[in-house]
């Protein structure tokens, strides 16, 4: 992964997750990235609210809640995603 990759990663960690409509799903725990190409597939999360929980969303093997990240329509001072492209 070049610099500009490393550094965008670095920029998404523990920023907040939201819906379009404003609904929280947590923060950014970890990035989960295709080996072979370093494409960004996955967002992990950390302190998923009561929301996500609920979902019926992609876990990684310790149960951990993944977002895909071709969800993600936006990264500002949130990272917003387009929840109807994660369920």
């Amino acid at each position: 992964m070049d610099e500009k990759g490393k550094s965008y990663s670095k920029e998404l960690l523990g920023k907040t997750v939201v819906s379009k409509t404003g609904k929280k799903f947590g923060e950014v725990g970890d990035l989960i990235f295709e080996i072979g190409s370093g494409e960004l597939i996955h967002l992990l999360l950390k302190n998923p609210t009561v929301y996500t929980e609920k979902m019926e969303l992609e876990h990684d093997k310790e149960g951990g809640i993944l977002i895909p990240f071709s969800a993600v329509i936006a990264n500002g001072d949130y990272i917003v995603v387009a929840e109807e492209d994660i369920i």
